[in-house]
């Protein structure tokens, strides 16, 4: 397999969970190297992603570690295998990374939370909510920049517009549908367009409202990004420094719990609903 010079995350994440499979066998890379027949350079870049890996070879080294979990090892040969370019491939040397690599992440999803407090969830946002967000965050940027993210956040949306589209459940704070992040026209815009866009059978809209008692939790956005396979899950969180990529088996079952916490402080999807409509009126 040839190197790559700047792994996906997908990449990266594939190459972490050999890692974590031979660490938790108790095999060096050397000893790993000696049992394949193959250099220890050559386990140390398929673990820093650098180097791909075929499904014989994983197999084989799933099969050393003793690794008995076959929809597991399944999930890894299949992320190894798949080759076939995404349409953000388009936007690559265009985009930075992050980007790209958010949009290879929520299209092998099986199943997508969101928990926004400030913004309305990307996936729900209307262009003119997007552009004026982007706009407001970056003005240092040309417009030309500005379009292209906005036109890539739009084609994101297709998991949940496509054929066959991934369940998708987002908690949204009151506080950041009340927020006016364009004009009062394009704000009654983004609410009815969110209304209409919760009506789909697969989608689970709840709003989480300021009149709460005892709630703590104006800190736990998030984006979940879930596997047929629970520990090849990702929790995608802002911080100051940067997106980062959560997947260590205890960060995902805390994350896991926390949105059900988050879920049941919040408005049945009825009231929800209801809610937003109540908001839109107000304008």
């Amino acid at each position: 397999m040839g190197a790559k010079r700047e792994p996906t995350a997908r990449q990266m994440r594939l190459a972490t969970e050999l890692r974590r499979l031979r660490d938790a066998a108790g095999l060096s890379a050397r000893e790993t190297a000696t049992r394949l027949g193959v250099n220890s350079v050559q386990i140390s870049q398929i673990e820093y992603g650098t180097s791909g890996v075929s499904e014989q070879r994983l197999r084989r080294m799933a099969a050393i570690y003793g690794c008995s979990d076959t929809r597991l090892i399944d999930a890894l040969v299949g992320m190894a295998t798949d080759r076939t370019p995404g349409w953000w491939e388009a936007d690559r040397g265009q985009l930075a990374t992050p980007f790209l690599d958010l949009a290879e992440l929520e299209h092998h999803a099986s199943y997508r939370w969101d928990v926004d407090f400030i913004h309305v969830p990307g996936l729900l946002q209307t262009e003119a909510y997007a552009h004026a967000l982007f706009s407001y965050i970056n003005p240092e940027f040309p417009e030309s920049e500005i379009d292209r993210w906005v036109e890539h956040r739009m084609k994101r949306r297709t998991i949940i517009e496509r054929a066959e589209p991934i369940p998708y459940k987002a908690l949204v704070h009151e506080a950041a549908l009340r927020i006016r992040v364009g004009d009062r026209a394009s704000a009654r815009r983004q609410l009815s367009f969110t209304l209409e866009v919760a009506e789909a059978p697969h989608i689970t809209l709840r709003v989480i409202p300021f009149d709460l008692d005892h709630f703590g939790g104006a800190g736990s956005a998030m984006l979940y990004a879930g596997s047929p396979v629970p520990k090849l899950d990702t929790v995608v969180r802002d911080t100051p420094q940067g997106v980062v990529h959560l997947d260590a088996e205890a960060q995902l079952s805390h994350f896991r719990a926390l949105f059900r916490r988050l879920e049941e402080a919040s408005l049945a999807p009825e009231e929800s609903r209801d809610f937003i409509h109540k908001l839109t009126k107000e304008l």
